[in-house]
């Protein structure tokens, strides 16, 4: 049986539905990290987090690595 829990997101408090369970069904399967983001948001985040703070994890990763391979 999948589990699914509607759990606060640690980044911006929305609540979501977190569906562990069945991980291609559940909204965080929306963002693909790359491998070097995803240890980026895991070295920041512990928890579970909502499709739209995994966006923006993913863009500050993105500016922050432009920022220091430019120079």
């Amino acid at each position: 049986m999948a589990q699914h829990e509607s759990k606060p997101c640690p980044r911006c408090k929305r609540s979501f539905e977190c569906k562990v369970g069945n991980i291609t069904e559940c909204q965080c399967s929306q963002v693909t990290l790359t491998y070097e983001e995803r240890v980026y948001v895991e070295n920041k985040y512990q928890d579970c987090l909502c499709a739209q703070c995994l966006q923006s994890l993913q863009f500050e990763y993105r500016l922050y690595r432009n920022r220091i391979f430019r120079f």
